[in-house]
């Protein structure tokens, strides 16, 4: 079975062909900006141009166009070949990414957030979350972290004040999908933003 995986939730901008749980393909890139314009051509140059029986597709937190960018081309590509969807949350791809280097203890994911939030959530050793997935302040999050490995864009940030913690700057890495237990895969993707969005319908008149 080929699984084709596509991130650009975050920064960075990654995809993959894994078959039967092997890596067959993948490239990865952080862009910052400009997912829109290389997430096609990244997918285009996998073998068989990505074409797969199952598209996994990161749903976020992460940006909301990066989010909106990597459902589209998931949900166009899953029509055209007749795949079947899955989605994955970004952090829990970042507690594996940090576990597997790392095994054996618990591991805090923080990542940027909004308006100077943080995105928080607790694993456990085995990639399991102990916590919903949060948006807090760079003060609450390094209130609520407890774990001695960090992981994630804001880990060194996190680690500042603490001595004995060791921090991993990650990105999700659609490389590493095959890191993630079955469990992580979820059927019908939606977006997962973190936090509230910040443009509202207008009110009725």
């Amino acid at each position: 079975m080929r699984k084709l995986v596509i991130d650009c939730a975050t920064e960075a901008c990654s995809v993959a062909l894994i078959e039967d749980g092997v890596l067959v393909a993948g490239e990865y890139a952080l862009l910052g900006r400009g997912h829109a314009e290389r997430l096609v051509p990244m997918i285009a140059a996998l073998p068989d141009k990505g074409m797969a029986d199952v598209i996994a597709i990161d749903v976020g937190p992460g940006s909301f166009t990066g989010i909106r960018v990597g459902l589209a081309a998931a949900r166009a590509l899953s029509l055209a070949w007749n795949a079947r969807l899955q989605g994955y949350e970004s952090l829990a791809l970042v507690a594996a990414m940090a576990l597997s280097e790392r095994p054996g203890s618990a591991v805090d994911v923080c990542m940027t957030g909004g308006h100077g939030e943080w995105f928080f959530q607790p694993f456990d050793s085995d990639a399991t979350p102990l916590a919903p997935l949060a948006s807090l302040t760079p003060a609450q999050a390094k209130s609520r972290s407890t774990a001695l490995l960090l992981a994630g864009s804001q880990a060194a940030a996190l680690a500042a004040d603490r001595t004995h913690a060791v921090a991993i700057s990650l990105h999700p890495d659609a490389r590493c999908a095959g890191l993630l237990d079955e469990r992580a895969f979820h059927r019908d993707p939606r977006p997962s933003y973190g936090r509230a969005p910040d443009a509202r319908l207008p009110s009725a008149a």
